[in-house]
């Protein structure tokens, strides 16, 4: 039986159920297939200097590809080392913010007392309520807390390994994927194949390039504003801004509670108009010619899939579903029948603009004027 010569009532349904079936499998294999797919990303990244290495150097397969992983341990560790020794210093301070907000607090609740008529100590006790309710889910909080270290330990292992794993047998799965297909289909496979390595190259290039201007002119704003620990919440906006949209408020609010805590509630407003002045720049200076040239996703799905991705694999799935919506466009331009769902997720195409010709007469001809 055909499936293009289906009802379209029926087509639906089947498409329907393997959605569903599609997501529910995604959701169940997380801890597997979220480590999976970034260690994909991150081989692809690493493919060019493996290449290299074995071909200009003459470095086994093996060699090769655990030098990529040093490499790549190297950078993690410089991060690490970055946030920790900037984190040691910010606990440094930390007795100084306590007395800051506590006088603002203390502001705050005057001000609620003379604007609400609402008497200091029933504030208290509000707060008071407040705060058994939350320490009463302590174990709750505990066992969270255990989970993320756990989870985030066990993804960083899965990631090392299948990273190994994809720069040791890519060339196995390359010839499983092109060789899975019929024989008149194999051109236009691994047409898909290069097409989505090269993609997933200059994405990652081009997101690193991103986070890293974005980091440069938010220390510039911070710095030129006096905000303390400009260079650790500069380079944790570069890193939040991965995730579209919602990575910016993030960073935003982070950076504006420091400001709020370590100099006045006017340089918070600063903070804001900065951050905007940023975001202006990132969206339509440095997103359109270094990262929106190599994965053109209309800002609808870039959103959508923010939040199935969030809901499939948590934060790990918001950094990771742009690329993903990209490497679906870029299958279902390729696939017959699919093109209409690759154009939806892609751009507007701009028409072009064309002259209309009217023909009046054998010999004579209008065209029309732009």
């Amino acid at each position: 039986m055909n499936f293009i010569r289906l009802p379209f009532l029926v087509k639906l349904t089947l498409v329907i159920i393997s959605i569903i079936g599609l997501g529910y499998l995604l959701a169940l294999g997380q801890s597997i297939l979220a480590p999976f797919f970034l260690a994909f990303l991150m081989g692809m990244l690493f493919l060019p200097f493996a290449t290299l290495l074995e071909k200009k150097l003459k470095f086994p397969r093996s060699i090769s590809t655990m030098t990529s992983v040093l490499v790549m341990l190297v950078i993690l560790a410089g991060l690490i080392y970055f946030f920790g020794s900037q984190l040691s210093d910010f606990s440094k301070d930390i007795p100084h913010l306590r007395t800051q907000f506590t006088t603002v607090f203390e502001n705050l609740q005057h001000w609620i007392s003379k604007t609400f008529n609402v008497k200091i100590d029933d504030q208290l006790d509000y707060i008071n309520q407040g705060l058994n309710k939350l320490l009463s889910s302590s174990g709750v909080i505990l066992g969270f807390t255990f989970g993320i270290f756990s989870t985030g330990f066990g993804f960083i292992l899965f990631f090392i390994l299948f990273f190994i794993f994809i720069l040791n047998y890519r060339r196995v799965l390359n010839n499983f994927i092109v060789t899975v297909f019929n024989e008149k289909h194999k051109a236009s496979v691994q047409e898909v194949v290069n097409e989505v390595r090269v993609m997933t190259k200059k994405y990652i290039i081009g997101l690193c390039l991103q986070v890293f201007i974005v980091s440069i002119l938010t220390s510039i704003v911070l710095t030129v504003l006096g905000v303390k620990y400009a260079v650790l919440l500069a380079v944790l906006t570069g890193l939040l801004n991965v995730i579209p949209y919602l990575g910016i408020c993030i960073s935003l609010v982070i950076s504006c509670f420091i400001a709020f805590a370590t100099g006045t509630p006017v340089t918070c407003f600063y903070v804001v108009i900065g951050y905007i002045a940023v975001h202006i720049i990132d969206g339509n200076i440095v997103l359109p010619f270094v990262v929106g040239s190599k994965v053109k996703i209309n800002a609808l799905f870039s959103f959508l899939g923010i939040l199935l991705g969030e809901h499939l694999w948590g934060i790990a799935g918001m950094f990771l579903c742009i690329p993903a919506i990209a490497i679906i466009k870029i299958i279902f331009e390729r696939v017959e029948g699919l093109q209409p769902w690759g154009r939806l997720l892609g751009e507007e195409q701009k028409p072009d603009k064309k002259k209309k010709k009217y023909k009046i007469s054998k010999n004579i001809t209008l065209e029309e004027m732009d």
